[in-house]
């Protein structure tokens, strides 16, 4: 039923790109530290870098709990699911890297996204280089329809500029240091650099 593949290419491509929403998963080393599961949806803000790397915009929000445990060791899983369409799953298992607005790589790698990142308060890239890439059935997952993406994370961060959004973060409990007390994103936010 499920099936290894060696690269992100064809038809596995095809299927991830079509999807509304993907799943993030990551964990801190410790054994006791606090798992974290965050739905990504904002249309245009995933990209397939090439057969083995992929990326997705990392935007504000309450915490930054994916950020802290990839600086801490990388680990990272991504899901899509079909709720449409034929059944299936999908997951990247890999190694993961927050790329922030002062890293020389961060204009380029901006460049490949459709979407306009400035309503949402963009605080990082997230780039993943895939491990281990499966397939599985998904019998079990429902049919559930796609109507639009909500528009109010847009119309949220949309009046920040780069100073309030800093300061919103300095505000927030859990954006520059984890629920488990790691390194989250680092603060004051820089400028926000423009696409190559």
């Amino acid at each position: 039923m499920g099936k290894t593949y060696a690269r992100i290419d064809g038809r596995l491509r095809t299927f991830i790109e079509e999807q509304h929403i993907f799943f993030t998963a990551t964990a801190p080393l410790g054994g006791d530290g606090t798992v974290n599961l965050s739905p990504k949806g904002v249309s245009g803000s995933f990209a397939v870098l090439d057969e083995r790397t992929v990326a997705y915009l990392d935007f504000a929000g309450s915490n930054a709990e994916t950020v802290a445990h990839l600086r801490e060791n990388g680990r990272i899983t991504l899901m899509w699911c079909a709720f449409q369409g034929p059944p299936n799953i999908v997951r990247v298992h890999g190694r993961g890297e927050p790329v922030f607005r002062d890293d020389p790589r961060f204009p380029g790698l901006l460049g490949r996204f459709r979407v306009d990142p400035a309503p949402h308060g963009l605080r990082a890239i997230i780039v993943v280089t895939a491990e281990l890439i499966r397939d599985t059935c998904g019998f079990a997952v429902p049919y559930m329809a796609y109507d639009e993406d909500r528009p109010l994370h847009a119309r949220r961060f949309a009046r920040e500029d780069d100073t309030s959004l800093g300061e919103y973060f300095g505000k927030k409990e859990h954006i520059a240091t984890s629920i488990d007390g790691l390194p989250g994103l680092p603060l004051p936010l820089p400028v926000m650099p423009t696409a190559d």
